[in-house]
């Protein structure tokens, strides 16, 4: 895919993330944020990031400098027109990312039109679009830069050189490649969501403290991160949702949403985002 032009939709952590590894591997980026701020914003995170890459001896400014110069950040749709490939990263609600979808058909000459949904049904997306066939699931995991895996996700329409282009592509990223069908959860969060959900019931229940709970999935299963500081991470409102949309798909009781994760949210401790989850980070 060397010379070609990406689009991304949405300029948050991910977007913002996924557009550093993209131009890394030597893509121009189109980044479409909704607002100027949102847009200076992603640039400000992405110089943040490339700057402390620089700092230890990661990147070299010269580096730095051109992997910045290959990002764009817009605020008009219309500006992703001529991208070769669209992947779509806003926030996981079926119906803005439908709407998206519409939108996108009607602007974008581009070969793919992706998404970045780690639970939603990649088909009702492709069903929004007069070429379904072009529609298919890249999923970058958070932090983009530093996670290996993508999974690419297929529908019953997806045509197989759209699969082989996003695989192409996710693998010019430099990232290990999975292909799975089009079932919520896809492979990774349809069996981890079972797991950290379990967590917040078992300290709810006072079965042990969080640092226990953390300590005990770290040294016993050599996890890099205990659950409920993985659920801070990934942000308690993220994965409200994402447990909301498994339980819906499957009705197992094991994708209910536990009660004390449903009333944090409420409480709008979301995690490292808010500064207060599990843990506080506001010191």
């Amino acid at each position: 895919m060397a010379g070609q032009q990406v689009g991304l939709v949405g300029s948050g952590i991910m977007g913002a993330g996924v557009a550093e590894v993209v131009a890394k591997a030597g893509l121009n980026v189109v980044v479409r944020s909704r607002t100027e701020e949102g847009a200076l914003s992603m640039v400000a995170s992405l110089e943040k990031s490339l700057g402390k890459q620089v700092e230890k001896g990661k990147l070299d400014a010269t580096e730095s400098a051109a992997i910045l110069g290959r990002v764009r950040a817009v605020t008009d749709l219309a500006e992703l027109a001529s991208c070769d490939l669209v992947l779509e990263s806003i926030v996981e609600d079926l119906a803005a990312k439908q709407a998206l979808f519409a939108e996108l058909d009607t602007i974008c000459s581009a070969e793919i039109l992706a998404t970045n949904t780690s639970t939603l049904s990649v088909s009702a997306l492709a069903d929004t679009t007069s070429k379904p066939e072009r529609v298919c699931g890249i999923h970058f995991f958070n932090p983009a830069p530093v996670m290996p895996l993508v999974e690419v996700v297929h529908t019953a329409t997806t045509a197989p050189a759209t699969i082989a282009v996003a695989r192409a592509f996710a693998e010019a990223c430099g990232k290990t490649v999975v292909d799975v069908e089009d079932r919520a959860g896809f492979i990774v969060n349809s069996l981890l969501f079972p797991y950290l959900n379990n967590a917040v019931k078992a300290l709810d229940a006072g079965l042990a403290t969080r640092d226990d709970i953390d300590a005990a999935m770290k040294g016993g299963c050599n996890f890099p991160m205990g659950p409920l500081e993985l659920l801070d991470l990934v942000g308690l409102d993220t994965s409200l949702s994402i447990l909301e949309a498994l339980h819906e798909e499957y009705q197992d009781a094991n994708y209910a949403p536990a009660p004390l994760l449903t009333k944090m949210v409420g409480d709008g401790h979301l995690g490292r985002k808010s500064g207060e989850g599990f843990y506080d980070y506001s010191r």
